[in-house]
């Protein structure tokens, strides 16, 4: 097995970048993207495939206790930086006079329910919000009480720090959870690695909503349940830690605490045996039942059922409105969960062209070209991975991964790259995976995909440019 990025598929996937925004601007050289978007994407892509690479093959030597410290210390030196870097940007750039992003009404809603729940108290407030609006600006309004401190907008810096801190230590949980679940060092310290340069996970450190804490505790659930499991610890702390978790996902949002218990209790019927024997299937099923029992009941209950009730109408009425908006696309219309659910994995491509109100979009084209690169080897992982019939063993990461995506095929938000962020810790998961198994047969297949990732962005740049007249 490979215990390393190979420089064969990085440099690869460099070119391929370059030559696919070169074409779009060629090709539709009007609708060309402020320099500053060109920036960004080449920095990304660049940054994470070429140190992919180098420290994968770098790091491979150290410790397991001095890799965990340099993996945690760099991706929170990375994630800093970035906050420190978008702060001064998006200020400069938005002038709203507070540094959020580009058409940031959710940052803005977050914010000031935190800043009228310090004002007038908790109760107040969640009176307007549902159960699955209400944990972040809570959690929110408990950083402003105790870092009091408005001058400058330091508490939002300060909350922004936070995120960095709980950006890193994900990456160190998706390396022990790979590492364990895989039964391999190398690959673990390749999927810790690749989420802590991974662009997407970098980008909502410097932004004020909840996506950095909701991949946290989607990882966190997944990787103290696996580890409770695997290692059939069923003392007090390790079984209340992971239900803790499970359970705060549905104060932001409905659809992932509800995958967070599938996931768990398809782990509980069909995980190996090696993996989760009768006894502990006994042990963590009666002991899910009264967890769920007690708190999945009143609007907990209300709302996973009017998620579900709605999935079908929801995304119709979305694609619907998004089409007939003032600055959308025609042709939103025609797409539904059927067309978004075979590319789940890899969707969205990265918006290279200039197209009205989607600066944030294009802020993050790159992390999304570097998305698009990995889901060969997650979906190539996954393949082998059924092909040698050996899905029991991956069971609780694997259902929590697609079950979230499939959620997300079939709801209002499959093409918005915001709302894949809490399955993508896991798609990098099973990535290292696939990288670790990659032999030189795999070079054909990963050319073909790279080719055709080639014409897809430039058929995604058409197809944004036309559905709005502009070509």
């Amino acid at each position: 097995m490979l215990n390393y990025f190979p420089k064969y598929f990085t440099e690869k996937a460099i070119y391929i970048y370059i030559a696919s925004v070169f074409a779009c601007f060629v090709i539709f050289f009007k609708y060309t993207m402020p320099w500053y978007f060109y920036v960004f994407g080449a920095v990304a892509v660049f940054s994470f495939f070429t140190y992919s690479n180098t420290l994968t093959r770098k790091w491979a030597g150290y410790s397991e206790k001095f890799f965990t410290k340099k993996l945690f210390q760099t991706a929170f030196i990375i994630r800093l930086c970035w906050v420190i870097f978008s702060w001064f940007f998006y200020t400069a750039m938005t002038g709203f006079g507070l540094p959020f992003e580009f058409q940031a009404a959710d940052s803005f809603f977050y914010h000031n329910s935190a800043i009228n729940i310090v004002k007038n108290g908790f109760a107040f407030e969640m009176q307007f919000m549902s159960l699955s609006d209400s944990g972040y600006p809570v959690y929110l309004g408990l950083l402003y009480k105790i870092f009091n401190i408005n001058i400058f907008g330091l508490n939002i810096f300060i909350v922004r720090v936070i995120k960095s801190v709980i950006g890193a230590y994900t990456c160190v949980l998706i390396y022990r959870l790979a590492k364990r679940s895989f039964n391999n060092e190398n690959t673990g310290r390749i999927a810790g690695i690749l989420c802590m340069l991974m662009p997407n996970l970098i980008y909502y450190c410097g932004l004020h909503l909840k996506e950095i804490e909701m991949v946290f505790l989607g990882v966190f659930f997944v990787e103290r349940m696996d580890n409770m499991l695997r290692s059939q610890k069923y003392g007090v702390k390790d079984m209340i830690l992971p239900f803790l978790a499970a359970i705060s996902l549905f104060a932001l949002r409905t659809a992932l605490g509800s995958v967070a218990l599938l996931s768990l209790g398809t782990a509980v019927l069909f995980a190996n045996k090696k993996v989760v024997n009768w006894r502990q299937r006994i042990i963590v099923g009666v002991w899910a039942v009264v967890v769920i029992a007690y708190f999945i009941g009143g609007q907990i209950a209300t709302e996973i059922e009017e998620t579900w009730n709605a999935r079908t109408e929801a995304q119709a009425n979305s694609m619907q409105f998004r089409s007939l908006r003032t600055g959308g696309n025609e042709f939103a219309k025609y797409f539904s969960g059927a067309a978004f659910a075979p590319l789940i994995f890899t969707i969205p491509f990265p918006t290279v062209v200039e197209t009205p109100g989607q600066q944030n979009i294009k802020v993050i084209n790159g992390g999304n070209y570097c998305k698009n690169i990995l889901s060969f080897f997650a979906i190539f992982a996954i393949f082998m991975i059924f092909k040698r019939k050996e899905w029991r063993k991956y069971i609780l990461a694997g259902s929590y991964m697609i079950g979230y995506l499939g959620v997300i095929a079939l709801s209002p938000f499959a093409q918005s790259e915001r709302f894949h962020q809490p399955a993508l810790p896991f798609v990098i998961m099973f990535a290292a995976y696939g990288i670790s198994l990659c032999t030189n047969k795999t070079k054909k297949y990963y050319n073909f995909w790279t080719i055709s990732l080639f014409f897809a962005i430039i058929g995604w740049s058409f197809f944004k440019l036309a559905g709005r007249d502009m070509v």
